[in-house]
């Protein structure tokens, strides 16, 4: 038995990336991902609907699903279990001191939500749910939400009209389009004239802890 066991592995593995293909890659290791493995990652939906799977649910097979998957930690009503996510309610709070960020107050797009019961619920066993089960779960999440009748059944072909309350607010990101990144040069000579002056405290901001002034936490 070799004396020095790590130096025989090391040796094995350089070997091996020496034998490797060159098709593996730059380091010889791994392969081209498979059609089919790409299409078992690629299920995210987008707001404008591409991504969508064909299928159906309507609120009332949705309240029996939730009830099976979703109600232990969102609530049987989706006013949450413990610290679990609020799914329903909260309309006119985001200008309060504690918002209620729910589907019906602050989410933008049905196809977020959609998207995520997908793709990570229930937890434990995401993705164990069926496109039509996915479907009457969102149904009835908008149901809980007040967005939708009793008798409403959701699909691929009415997805797009449904609209969430909180969607105008969302403003898309155009900083690069603005002076926003558009920097001057540093002043480095002539420059304004006269010594900083402190407008404001930090402890009158009420961002430190009060104390001694020495760091003290009393």
């Amino acid at each position: 038995m070799s004396r020095f066991p790590e130096l025989g592995l090391i040796l094995a593995l350089a070997a091996g990336l020496q034998a490797a293909p060159a098709s593996a890659g730059p380091l010889g290791l791994g392969r081209p991902a498979t059609p089919d493995e790409i299409a078992a990652w690629d299920i995210d939906v987008r707001p404008d609907g591409v991504g969508l799977p064909e299928g159906r649910g309507g609120v009332a097979e949705g309240e029996e699903l939730y009830s099976d998957n979703c109600a232990v930690c969102h609530g049987d009503f989706g006013e949450a279990v413990g610290r679990w996510p609020v799914l329903a309610g909260g309309q006119g709070t985001l200008t309060a001191d504690r918002p209620i960020k729910t589907i019906g107050s602050y989410w933008p797009y049905l196809s977020t939500v959609y998207d995520y019961v997908h793709r990570a619920m229930p937890f434990g066993a995401a993705q164990s749910l069926s496109h039509d089960e996915v479907y009457a779960i969102t149904a009835y999440l908008l149901y809980l939400n007040d967005l939708v009748d009793e008798d409403f059944v959701l699909s691929r072909e009415n997805f797009l009209s449904v609209r969430l309350p909180n969607e105008p607010n969302f403003k898309d990101d155009d900083r690069l389009q603005t002076e926003t990144f558009v920097f001057d040069e540093p002043c480095m000579k002539d420059c304004k004239p006269g010594e900083p002056t402190i407008t404001m405290r930090a402890a009158v901001l009420d961002v430190t802890p009060e104390g001694d002034g020495e760091g003290s936490l009393e």
